[in-house]
């Protein structure tokens, strides 16, 4: 019998992470229509969010496509790295803790390139569960259903065994879709209590010894 399983995402979940308006910050500062910082950096986004570009060669890319220096790069970087690491979503992280030893534990995050190394030294989730799974090292992106067979692939642990929590519908659904069973993230409470719900099916299957 497979071990159950519990795979978290991130940004939305295990930090929270509202809109700070940086963005339109420097549109307003270098005099940009609205939209245009996007619309230029897009390209950029999404090689970062797949590993296909190094944090140097995203700064040289910021410098170039917005026409600022280097100061003004690092300055622009340090807005975007405020925003996607949010603050941690602590009432969670708590019990996630408690579930070590009792479960198998990981983590699927559409990420961008220096996510680790900055999570790591910030909230520690290298700790926190057994794997880690990111876009930018693996090279693929939720919903492609080869995310979540990565993600269960890394846990040794079959899709019906685990539990995905995502704070985006599609991201469910395609968890749903790659056999996996899943929850939308919408408040703590009823995180919590389907984390629970799933760890006491789990042990209560005929012929399963509880975990250490």
């Amino acid at each position: 019998m497979s071990v159950r399983c519990v795979i978290l995402d991130i940004g939305g979940v295990l930090e929270i992470t509202p809109e700070t308006g940086w963005v339109r910050r420097w549109e307003e500062r270098l005099t940009l229509p609205l939209g245009t910082v996007h619309e230029r950096m897009h390209e950029v986004w999404q090689a970062g969010s797949v590993g296909d570009i190094g944090e140097h060669d995203v700064r040289e890319q910021v410098a170039e496509r917005l026409g600022i220096d280097g100061p003004q790069v690092e300055a622009f970087m340090a807005d975007l790295w405020e925003e996607y690491l949010g603050t941690p979503n602590n009432e969670l992280i708590d019990y996630v803790r408690g579930l070590r030893g009792k479960c198998g534990l990981g983590i699927l995050s559409n990420s961008f390139v220096g996510a680790r190394e900055r999570e790591t030294a910030l909230y520690h989730f290298d700790e926190l569960v057994d794997e880690i799974v990111y876009s930018h090292e693996i090279g693929i992106e939720k919903p492609d259903p080869r995310a979540f067979e990565a993600a269960c692939a890394a846990l040794g642990a079959s899709p019906e065994s685990c539990l995905f929590i995502d704070d985006v519908a599609v991201n469910v659904a395609a968890a749903q879709a790659a056999g996996m069973q899943a929850h939308l993230f919408e408040d703590n409470a009823r995180t919590i209590a389907r984390i629970a719900a799933h760890l006491d099916a789990g042990s209560s299957l005929p012929g399963r010894a509880p975990l250490a």
